[in-house]
């Protein structure tokens, strides 16, 4: 249980999410009465019509102490590549969806409030990736991500060649559709849906998982966090992206070096008091049920 002052607040909403209106109708004045400052980002505050206290989103972390994410993965992905680095929990409510890191329903999001401004903030830290696409020897992208970085093919390409090594030593060369380079945390996003295992999110571990591998004996792998892992785009003439967390695309040319490790900074995502992280996967993903 972590216990901090939180002063000002920020709210940020899925784009376009006009039913989130009344929660933040609600929600607005009910911290200010609890003696809060709000920030939101514009879009929240042009829906929430309180365009005096909207700024840009990616100068929300540095002005607040705290950040409620109204949606679901997907919004709270965005929200945490903005964090990263800045030591501001976020506090996901999902507003509908298969939501593994928006789990607070909008039932709980008041009640679980009332106790955080009380001093009750429980904390789960979640290891990030840093990725970094090297080309000719230079750097020429840099991303962090929270769920995974994803090497694929375009619509209409053939099996790619990826040529993957480990702290320096030669692994294999994955001959697939692509390959998923993922967190704990995003072990129950993208690489569940690929044949992925499920990884506790308070593990440090790096997870590889083939898209599809054209040798089924290529199954995914659960690396040290340590590990720095690059993967070599060995196919000329084909479309290959690289895609973060779902959200930000990169094209990648022939022989460009996708290097992916444990980023230093890590993202504090506030956890429901009354539900364990595996009642989350019993009830999104069906457990038990016929």
């Amino acid at each position: 249980m972590s216990r901090r002052e939180l002063k000002t607040i920020g709210i940020v909403v899925k784009p376009h999410k006009t039913e989130a209106r009344d929660v933040l109708r609600q929600l607005i004045p009910w911290l200010k009465a609890r003696g809060r400052v709000i920030l939101l980002d514009q879009d929240t505050a042009a829906l929430a019509e309180a365009p005096e206290v909207g700024i840009p989103k990616p100068d929300l972390p540095a002005r607040v102490d705290f950040l409620i994410v109204l949606g679901g993965d997907g919004t709270l992905l965005s929200v945490a590549r903005l964090v990263a680095g800045r030591d501001v929990p976020i506090l996901g409510v999902n507003l509908g969806g298969l939501g593994f890191l928006t789990e607070i329903t909008l039932e709980e999001l008041f009640p679980l409030l009332g106790d955080i401004l009380g001093g009750e903030l429980r904390l789960s830290h979640r290891m990030m990736l840093q990725v970094h696409v090297h080309r000719e020897g230079a750097r020429v992208a840099e991303y962090t991500v929270l769920n995974d970085a994803v090497i694929n093919k375009g619509a209409m390409s053939r099996i790619v060649d990826l040529e993957t090594y480990m702290d320096g030593e030669y692994v294999t060369t994955y001959r697939a559709d692509g390959l998923i380079l993922s967190t704990p945390t995003g072990s129950t996003a993208y690489g569940l849906s690929a044949g992925g295992p499920i990884v506790h999110p308070a593990l440090d571990a790096l997870v590889l998982i083939p898209i599809c591998p054209h040798t089924l004996t290529n199954r995914p792998a659960v690396l040290p966090a340590g590990a720095k892992v690059e993967v070599v785009q060995g196919s000329e003439g084909e479309d290959v992206f690289l895609t973060l967390d779902g959200q930000v695309g990169f094209s990648l040319r022939y022989r460009d070096v996708v290097e992916v490790r444990r980023a230093q900074q890590r993202i504090a995502l506030v956890a429901s008091p009354k539900k364990s992280y595996y009642q989350v996967l019993r009830t999104k993903l069906k457990w038990g049920e016929r």
